[in-house]
């Protein structure tokens, strides 16, 4: 398929009649929720990593540009990489207790889960 053709769900491309209404069928994203509603949890991994280290915050309910931008301030807060994937943020490293100083300084409710 073509990058420069939309098709819609039900195979429509085109009507003639003014009353059709096209069927999108794109899920929309959840709002964001205030922080104090968000629970989220803050866990160490390493499998998968060739034994490097990571810390995983989980459980975000939103808009997926606000996790982002939720990744991004504990990546520059933390002076360390990372990325968000699959409604996880990733930090490079061991900064669950600095994570979590910062989450709760930002009224997040944060739980740490695993070891």
């Amino acid at each position: 398929m073509s990058a420069r053709k939309k098709r819609y769900g039900d195979g429509i491309v085109y009507s003639t009649n003014p009353d059709y209404i096209y069927n999108d069928n794109v899920e929309q994203e959840p709002d964001t929720l205030p922080a104090r509603q968000q629970d989220l949890r803050i866990s160490l991994d390493k499998k998968q990593r060739s034994g490097k280290k990571v810390t995983l915050v989980t459980g975000f309910t939103g808009r997926t540009e606000d996790l982002k931008a939720l990744g991004n301030m504990l990546k520059i807060k933390c002076s360390t990489g990372g990325t968000v994937k699959n409604g996880e943020i990733l930090i490079q490293g061991d900064f669950r207790e600095k994570i979590m100083q910062i989450l709760q300084d930002n009224e997040y409710k944060v739980k740490k889960s695993g070891s």
